[in-house]
C-alpha cells in the first residue's frame, strides 16, 4: 500500500483482528491476521499491542503450547468502545475521501 498508515489505523485494525477471538489470540497470530490487509512486522506490531494493553483496550494471560509459554491478547470493554469508535471514524473518513476523489475524478 503507498498510503502511510497512522497509528490509529494500526491500533483499530489490530482491536478489530483481536476482537474476533473471544478467547484471545496470540502474537503471531494477530500479526497473520493483520498482514491480511497492512503488510507489518512482528516488531512492529508488539509494540503496538504493550500500549493496547497499558491504555486498557487488551488484556494478556499466559498459556502452555507445545512447552512453552504463550502470551494471549484479549479485547477489554474499554477496547471494544474504543473500536467502535474507531468504526465510526473510519466510516466518516472513508466517505469523505471516497467522494472528494470521485469529485476530482469526474472535474
Amino acid at each position: 500500500m503507498v498510503f502511510n498508515t497512522g497509528a490509529a489505523l494500526l491500533d483499530a485494525i489490530v482491536l478489530a483482528a483481536v476482537s474476533g477471538e473471544t478467547e484471545g489470540t496470540y502474537g503471531y497470530k494477530i500479526t497473520q491476521d493483520v498482514r491480511q490487509v497492512l503488510e507489518v512486522s512482528e516488531s512492529t506490531l508488539y509494540p503496538v499491542l504493550r500500549r493496547l494493553q497499558k491504555d486498557g483496550c487488551l488484556d494478556t494471560y499466559d498459556q502452555e503450547f507445545a512447552g512453552r509459554n504463550r502470551r494471549y491478547y484479549r479485547i477489554t470493554e474499554a477496547g471494544t468502545a474504543q473500536l467502535n469508535l474507531y468504526k465510526m471514524e473510519w466510516k466518516i473518513y472513508a466517505s469523505k475521501i471516497s467522494g472528494f476523489l470521485e469529485e476530482k475524478n469526474h472535474s
